[in-house]
């Protein structure tokens, strides 16, 4: 039995006539026919009681109607949900990003992408989420697409691809005695109390391995699970922290702060595109990261 031999059932029901039912389905009465014997023997009973006017279901038969009704129609909103998913012009692009793109990068790119000219229809499912989050996003099935810093953890098992390249600064508050200047040397700061991320976070790393490069421990006031909240806090007066500048828009600082790039070292943060390899993307998210990839590609 398939699923067509149920809904042909259904109009056999409503019918209450074979002819008239293979006539509003477009196929032959004994096609019809055979298609309600396999139904009945996948139930074990007979379901309609036949006379010579035509055909009434039994007991069963109502019991199978009343259960079938539903299921089709769950079955149909499985089948459009699908449907939408698998659209590469309409379907939803799930995409998982850390807090610190959130404001310019990843608006900037659906804008783009969503261009009249492009994909206007396209929707998106979007939540922050820390890089390690992110890749428990995508191990789960939860998030086709991320937007990640490197390095990621375990990169054998994920395709990353660069969408950004950006500098590295010292965010001070805005009333900092060094908030002129027009470069920093991170040791202009080593005495400053330090806000920064959570040492199990991997741009942690970076900040340490810059401060120990400099040839100092730097001392922390605060640590917390995004950039955006450091340079908050900076902004506040907290102290003073590493943030990374987006090269796409230089001139976005944290409210009350001011970022100011850092020289005397090769500092910077890779933010790329990333999902898991040999994994089933949608066509819709296959399409949005196509565009990406060659967007990125352009622009570098």
């Amino acid at each position: 039995m398939q699923i067509e031999d149920l809904r042909w059932f259904l109009v056999a029901a409503e019918t209450e006539h074979l002819t008239d039912a293979a006539a509003i389905i477009g196929t032959t009465q004994p096609t019809l026919t055979r298609s309600l014997q396999r139904t009945e023997r996948h139930f074990g009973t007979m379901l309609f009681e036949r006379h010579h006017r035509g055909v009434r279901l039994n007991s069963y038969g109502r019991v199978v109607l009343d259960q079938l009704r539903e299921a089709l129609t769950v079955l149909d909103r499985a089948r459009e949900r699908v449907t939408d998913l698998t659209d590469p012009d309409t379907g939803t692009v799930r995409l998982a990003f850390m807090h610190s793109v959130a404001a310019t990068m990843v608006p900037d790119l659906i804008r783009r992408f969503r261009a009249p000219t492009a994909a206007p229809q396209v929707a998106f499912a979007l939540w922050q989420a820390t890089s390690h989050d992110i890749a428990q996003d995508l191990d789960d099935g939860q998030a086709d697409l991320g937007i990640s810093a490197r390095p990621m953890h375990r990169p054998e098992d994920y395709h990353w691809r660069l969408i950004e390249r950006q500098r590295l600064s010292v965010c001070l508050p805005n009333d900092h005695r060094l908030a002129g200047r027009q470069r920093l040397r991170l040791t202009d700061v080593r005495d400053e109390p330090f806000v920064t991320i959570r040492p199990e976070l991997a741009y942690r790393r970076v900040v340490d391995d810059l401060c120990r490069a400099a040839g100092f421990t730097p001392s922390i006031a605060f640590e917390c699970s995004d950039l955006t909240t450091v340079g908050g806090l900076v902004g506040g007066g907290l102290g003073v922290a590493v943030l990374p500048i987006a090269i796409d828009h230089p001139t976005t600082s944290p409210a009350g702060a001011v970022q100011i790039p850092l020289t005397g070292v090769s500092a910077r943060r890779d933010v790329g595109l990333v999902w898991r390899r040999n994994a089933h993307l949608p066509p819709v998210a296959r399409r949005f990261r196509d565009f990406i990839v060659t967007d990125s590609a352009s622009r570098s």
